[in-house]
């Protein structure tokens, strides 16, 4: 993992209060990276990071420091000011309104979290004296989807149908605008700043207890002793455990950082937009998925397609083979593994242990697996 690369590297996290935030803190913290946390309050969807950051003092066993601030995206003074006491190297950022169904009951709110609290981030960035690169991320939903069976490049038609995906397209609309307008040589640029923009989507793993999502819903459902209800169960989807594209925004990040100090050629070849998605066998159906979970972890389920109207696609798959090429990334955790590992983290916190072993234990894990 390049240790030496991360060790005491100042890294802003936007959103680090979410699920793939607080695996990518704890992650970077083991690194021995100094991260700062920027995010909303963390709500009731968000026990990973009250569990691991709030109730858990072991995170001051690891080498790097941990600083969080509460602050809204939207919100251009607060963040800017933080980020000039921080004076960041590297960002990601993941803070967004990241879920179709409250898309649809606040689109104003969406748009803004998503392209208004975008720009804004980059705003605060311009003025750096230092070296920063950030990977800012967006979904595999950026896509306009065609409903077919090839998988999107990173060159396909940018659009989407509900808010959150049109307001992440945009969002890489405004990444590219700015990188064109700012980032560079000229009088009104800055040569400070890389920009690089991550899609990757339908995550699952350990600590995922979001509302309206397939795995925190199948996991409360079989604790309840209930039956889990499934709207689209045809729906296939490109799964992958967190970590896989975790370490692909990381991977990213650092041969962006890199480039700009080892290169003497303008154009950063990794200043662009990447896909992050597993291999083409590891998608499978939504009920392909919960049969998986439930002959892990004893359940039933029930199909009720006439459970939501909202436009839904049935079809997404990503094609990553300028990640695998320019960044040697490739999924190393197949459909069966991440299912495995994702329900036996929730397995064994039920019976006790502890979440950040837990997630410590994954993470050492799939470090075993990178060459």
């Amino acid at each position: 993992m390049c240790n030496s690369f991360w060790n005491k590297k100042k890294i802003l996290i936007t959103g680090n209060t979410g699920f793939k935030g607080s695996w990518l803190s704890i992650w970077l913290l083991k690194l021995g990276a100094d991260v700062y946390g920027y995010s909303l309050k963390p709500n009731c969807d968000q026990k990973l990071f009250k569990n691991i950051f709030i109730d858990n003092n072991d995170v001051k066993n690891f080498s790097g420091n941990f600083v969080h601030k509460t602050g809204d995206i939207r919100n251009l003074s607060s963040l800017k000011e933080y980020i000039n006491d921080i004076q960041p190297e590297l960002v990601f950022h993941l803070a967004a309104e990241a879920f179709v169904r409250k898309s649809y009951q606040d689109p104003l709110k969406t748009w803004e979290t998503n392209v208004i609290g975008c720009i804004n981030l980059l705003e605060s960035l311009k003025n750096l004296k230092n070296i920063c690169s950030a990977v800012l991320i967006t979904t595999d939903k950026v896509y306009k989807n065609e409903e077919w069976i090839y998988g999107y490049r990173e060159n396909d038609r940018l659009g989407g149908h509900d808010p959150y995906s049109a307001s992440k397209a945009a969002m890489e609309i405004a990444v590219e605008s700015y990188r064109s307008s700012f980032c560079g040589s000229n009088a009104h640029q800055t040569n400070n700043l890389l920009f690089a923009t991550a899609r990757a989507g339908n995550v699952i793993g350990g600590g995922d207890w979001s509302e309206d999502r397939i795995v925190p819903d199948i996991v409360k459902a079989i604790q309840n002793k209930e039956q889990i209800i499934l709207r689209n169960p045809a729906s296939t989807r490109p799964w992958q455990h967190v970590l896989d594209p975790l370490f692909g925004y990381m991977l990213l990040a650092k041969n962006l950082h890199e480039y700009k100090f080892n290169s003497k050629e303008s154009r950063n070849p990794f200043a662009t937009a990447f896909n992050f998605g597993p291999e083409y066998f590891s998608n499978k159906s939504v009920e392909e998925l919960v049969k998986k979970i439930i002959s892990i972890w004893e359940g039933e389920y029930i199909i009720n397609q006439n459970s939501s109207q909202l436009y839904e696609s049935s079809k997404l798959n990503l094609i990553s083979e300028k990640a695998f090429k320019l960044l040697n990334w490739r999924s190393k955790w197949n459909f069966q593994e991440s299912t495995l590992k994702t329900i036996n983290w929730y397995k064994d916190v039920f019976k006790g242990d502890s979440p950040i072993d837990c997630c410590v234990r994954d993470i050492l894990d799939y470090e075993e697996n990178i060459i």
